[in-house]
C-alpha cells in the first residue's frame, strides 16, 4: 500500500496549484475539513459500503462551522469519491508546507506548562523568529509535565528549554 504522503501529494500540489489567487482563504476551510476527516467516527461511517459519497459529503457540509466555497465542496466531494477521505489531514499539512515556502515561513509548535497571555506569546515569537531566522506561524499546546519552561517544534527542530528537560539531562549527568 502506498504510503500516505505519497497519495496526499498529488492532490495538495493540485490544490496549491488551483488556489494560488486566495492561499490563506483555501487554507483555512482546508483545515476545518482536516479536523473533520480527523474524526475516527465519520471514517468508520464513511467506509461502509452502505453510504453513498453523497451522504458523506452532507454530514461533513453540516458538520464544517461555516459556509463552504464552491471550490471546497468540489474538492471535498472529489476526495470523498476518490476514497481519499482519511488523507485530507495530510493533504492540508502538504498543503499548509508548500504556502509555507512561498511565503518564507513555517509552522511552529510552542508546548508550554502554562498557559501564555498575548504579550509573552509574542516575546516568544519574536525571540523564536530571530533564532530559527525566518517568520513562525505559532500554535500554543498546554502540557503539564514540562513543569516549567517551553518546548518549541518547528518542522524537525526542537528547541526544548523546559525544566523537565533540565532534569533528565541532570539525572543523565549525575548517572554517567
Amino acid at each position: 500500500m502506498a504510503e500516505i504522503a505519497t497519495i496526499a501529494r498529488p492532490y495538495a500540489e493540485a490544490l496549491f496549484k488551483a488556489s494560488a489567487s486566495d492561499l490563506a482563504g483555501t487554507a483555512v476551510w482546508l483545515d476545518e475539513l482536516a479536523a473533520i476527516a480527523g474524526n475516527s467516527q465519520l471514517l468508520q461511517f464513511a467506509d461502509n459500503p452502505k453510504v453513498e459519497a453523497a451522504q458523506v459529503f452532507e454530514v461533513i457540509a453540516g458538520v464544517a462551522k461555516s459556509a463552504l466555497p464552491e471550490a471546497a465542496k468540489n474538492f471535498l466531494q472529489l476526495v470523498i469519491e476518490n476514497g481519499r477521505l482519511s488523507v485530507l489531514p495530510e493533504i492540508a499539512t502538504q498543503f499548509r508546507a508548500l504556502k509555507n515556502a512561498v511565503g518564507g515561513s513555517s509552522d511552529a509548535t510552542v508546548f508550554s506548562a502554562f498557559a501564555m497571555d498575548a504579550a509573552a506569546l509574542a516575546g516568544v515569537a519574536s525571540a523564536l523568529e530571530k533564532r530559527f531566522g525566518r517568520k513562525l506561524n505559532l500554535t500554543v499546546a498546554l502540557e503539564p509535565e514540562l513543569i516549567g519552561g517551553i518546548r518549541v517544534v518547528v518542522g524537525d527542530e526542537v528547541l526544548d528549554t523546559s525544566i523537565k528537560a533540565r532534569l533528565e539531562h541532570m539525572k543523565l549527568a549525575l548517572t554517567a
